[in-house]
């Protein structure tokens, strides 16, 4: 997995747990931290994280390679 890969799947995570937070407990954890969810921050933050699950759908779509695979 690239190093893009694993950053974006890291992100996406952190998004979701902060969904998650305002889907249980109406608690936005970004816009806590950051000054409110219509700070510039916070902003950036959501468009980052819905950047990196735009990137993560093209997991999907790859070929996966295993260490056996090359061998042959």
């Amino acid at each position: 997995m690239m190093i893009m890969d694993r950053i974006a799947l890291f992100l996406l995570i952190i998004g979701g747990l902060n969904w998650g937070s305002v889907g249980l407990f109406q608690f936005d954890i970004v816009a806590w931290m950051f000054g409110g969810s219509d700070a510039i921050v916070s902003r950036i933050i959501y468009v980052v994280i819905a950047l990196c699950a735009l990137w993560c759908i093209s997991l999907l779509f790859r070929e996966r390679h295993t260490d056996t695979e090359e061998i042959e």
